[in-house]
């Protein structure tokens, strides 16, 4: 397991200076939201703690994950936004309709971050179980939400340099 031991939430808050300036917005996904709620908070927290004013964030609210792509590009299309987040979950089924969503969602990301040339951030969880993605998003592995948010950022700095 690729996060076995890690916690996904370590970051060092130094590293980002500068980023509080940065128009973020985050395209949340309804579908299994008692998970994507803790995602976020995850994300907005490293927002916080890197003292980034509220008002420089737009959240958007899709339904599910196969629309994470559009709620990106819709963001990106925005001249005032900097970076975009894309946060979903995906558990897997009996049917091979986990495959169809996660693999056109993951390409649907991809083409909006290369079309706009702007970082979308991936904090989309694949994963076999409930209880997997819980642990990714708070729990024993800390918070993708907190990893991916602060990818974004970094992709930002490096875009400035």
């Amino acid at each position: 397991m690729a996060t076995a031991g890690k916690d996904l939430s370590a970051f060092d808050p130094s590293t980002l200076i500068n980023c509080a300036d940065f128009r973020i917005g985050i395209v949340v996904s309804a579908w299994n939201g008692h998970i994507t709620e803790r995602l976020l908070k995850g994300a907005i927290d490293v927002l916080d703690t890197i003292g980034q004013k509220a008002s420089l964030r737009t959240i958007l609210n899709v339904p599910g994950a196969f629309e994470l792509p559009l709620g990106a590009q819709q963001l990106c299309q925005q001249q005032h936004i900097d970076g975009v987040l894309a946060i979903g979950v995906v558990i897997q089924g009996e049917t091979r309709h986990f495959d169809f969503v996660c693999s056109g969602t993951t390409h649907g990301l991809m083409d909006v971050m290369l079309k706009y040339d702007k970082p979308v951030g991936f904090c989309l969880l694949t994963d076999n179980t409930e209880q997997q993605s819980l642990d990714r998003s708070g729990g024993q592995h800390g918070n993708k939400g907190t990893e991916a948010m602060v990818a974004v950022l970094q992709m930002l700095q490096n875009k400035l340099s």
